[in-house]
């Protein structure tokens, strides 16, 4: 199975369509609903304050060429302050729709994992930058978890765990790719066969 590893040149993404398996591999960052919703009001849409310039400047090193995961883990702390995943299921990916395209853009993203794909917008970014959306596997959280390797740090632990920004080294993570950067979305073929099959079904 093809393998991906962080930081991914514009060609690996280019190689890539939509339908094609990988184990993917390297630090990748978590980030939701809060996590987006942060970004764009204070590193897109205006200029960076002095107290959020470090945070920026190790956001904008770690999603350069690298991944995002929308995802809600579930972490335990031990007793020395480290962290393990015991969960790191995806969450679903069409509520940062809204964000999505502009994220990808500023910091260079090269992947996104969820699960339930996205939309037009974040379509023509993967497009436009190259990038791809991956598919993580819905209802296997434990089983991700063991591809997650390491807890590297957080980000933003004040909006709570699942909404915080982990910082994590996976290991063989399988993703399926299903919007690539050549406008290929299976989510949108499907959801198009659907309502063929739908219509003669009704008609």
């Amino acid at each position: 199975m093809p393998e991906l590893t962080t930081p991914i040149s514009d060609e690996d993404i280019r190689n890539l369509k939509a339908g094609d398996t990988v184990y993917l591999n390297g630090v990748i960052v978590t980030g939701r609903d809060a996590a987006h919703k942060f970004m764009i009001e204070h590193f897109i849409k205006q200029p960076v304050q002095a107290d959020e310039a470090d945070l920026y400047a190790d956001l904008k090193k770690l999603l350069d060429g690298g991944v995002i995961y929308h995802c809600g883990p579930v972490v335990k702390t031990h007793a020395d302050g480290s962290y393990s995943f015991v969960a790191a299921g995806p969450t679903t990916s069409i509520r940062e729709e809204v964000y999505q395209a502009d994220v990808i853009k500023h910091f260079n993203l090269k992947g996104v994992i969820g699960k339930g794909g996205m939309g037009g917008k974040t379509l023509k970014a993967c497009e436009e930058q190259p990038a791809v959306y991956l598919h993580a596997i819905g209802g296997a959280a434990s089983f991700i978890a063991q591809s997650v390797k390491e807890v590297l740090g957080v980000y933003k632990l004040e909006f709570g765990v699942p909404e915080a920004m982990w910082v994590i080294r996976v290991e063989n993570f399988p993703v399926v790719v299903t919007m690539d950067s050549h406008g290929a979305s299976l989510h949108q073929t499907i959801e198009a066969q659907s309502k063929e099959k739908l219509a003669a079904l009704i008609g």
